[in-house]
């Protein structure tokens, strides 16, 4: 007797109302693709800390400032890149539980097998944005670190915050093609 594969929603998060609509149901991830998963929930839940920390730094520059010290040095720098930083933390995880801005109203009423093929497309553009912009950024990397920019005040190297970024890329290039091989087996089950 076969038993059967336990199945998920292609996105399980949910707003209060639970007002996302209905995702086609595909397998528990195995394998690699988990692999992948994990590696896109660690690495949000980093950006999440990461972005506690830059509330923190901001928090306590206020109060310092409000209780007559001094604001924290460099409060602004540490806010913008920490918070680029956080932010393409965040995207491998949101293209894994389908997350990403959609424009539901045009597909409500749409057959499971449009829905995977919307969901096959988005993931195929998905993996080329990834691609395309891990290169790029890459290339950005090197040419801030030739040329050596620098915060003004704290004088953090620029290039340290791409290595996050491009590597946040990579794994949205891994979370696109599970996706898209995920949307593929459902567009194909009809």
């Amino acid at each position: 007797m076969r038993q059967s594969t336990p199945t998920r929603a292609a996105n399980d998060v949910t707003g209060p109302a639970g007002d996302l609509p209905e995702r086609p149901a595909v397998p528990a991830r195995r394998g690699i693709p988990r692999l992948v998963e994990r590696a896109a929930t660690a690495w949000a839940l980093a950006g999440g800390v990461l972005l506690l920390a830059v509330v923190a730094v901001n928090t306590w520059s206020v109060f310092s400032r409000a209780l007559g010290g001094r604001p924290f040095a460099g409060a602004f720098e540490l806010t913008e890149v920490g918070v680029a930083v956080a932010v393409f933390a965040f995207l491998p995880y949101c293209q894994l539980v389908g997350a990403n801005v959609t424009a539901d109203i045009f597909t409500a009423g749409a057959s499971r097998r449009t829905l995977a093929a919307f969901a096959l497309l988005a993931s195929l553009v998905a993996l080329g944005f990834a691609v395309l912009l891990a290169q790029r950024m890459y290339l950005g990397l090197l040419d801030q670190r030739a040329f050596g920019y620098a915060t003004t005040i704290l004088q953090v190297r620029i290039w340290w915050a791409f290595v996050p970024i491009v590597g946040s890329l990579v794994l949205l290039a891994l979370a696109a093609a599970v996706t898209l091989a995920e949307s593929a087996r459902v567009t194909a089950r009809g």
